[in-house]
């Protein structure tokens, strides 16, 4: 443990509560910190050389990494909200395409009941209801017993 650690480690704790719970000086807290910020640092390893448990120091560094975001300056947050009254949808004009020639199907469906379905002509989305509709419809094979 080099002699920078054990400094740190007898200022870091000044007192206890009457539940138990250690005090610490916030000078020391705050070098402990930035310490963790350092290259090749455990967390962990410094914790332990301290006497202080590593959630709680990793605890302390996550809310200290919390605090070091800085919130957005009231002139940009003028600037958003300026930005956010304009109106949140565009009118977009479609156009309807040219009507096509329909092709036009000729469809015969033979049902095991014996029963026969024959379209003369039929356009694509009538022939494609049909075959959804006969598809629904139960097998005879499967009802017999």
């Amino acid at each position: 443990m080099s002699e920078w650690i054990l400094d740190l480690a007898e200022r870091l704790i000044v007192g206890r509560k009457r539940d138990g719970r250690c005090v610490y000086d916030a000078q020391a807290k705050q070098e402990l910190i930035s310490a963790c910020g350092r290259p090749g640092i455990s967390m962990a390893k410094l914790a332990r050389d301290c006497g202080i448990n590593a959630n709680l120091l990793s605890t302390w560094v996550r809310k200290h990494e919390r605090k070091a975001v800085v919130p957005p300056a009231p002139a940009v947050v003028a600037a958003v909200a300026t930005v956010a009254t304009a109106p949140a949808f565009v009118p977009v004009h479609i156009e309807a395409p040219a009507p096509q020639a329909q092709a036009m199907l000729q469809m015969q469906a033979r049902l095991p009941s014996g029963v026969v379905v024959d379209l003369g002509a039929c356009d694509l989305p009538q022939a494609c209801e049909l075959l959804e509709a006969l598809g629904r419809m139960r097998c005879s094979a499967s009802t017999r017993t």
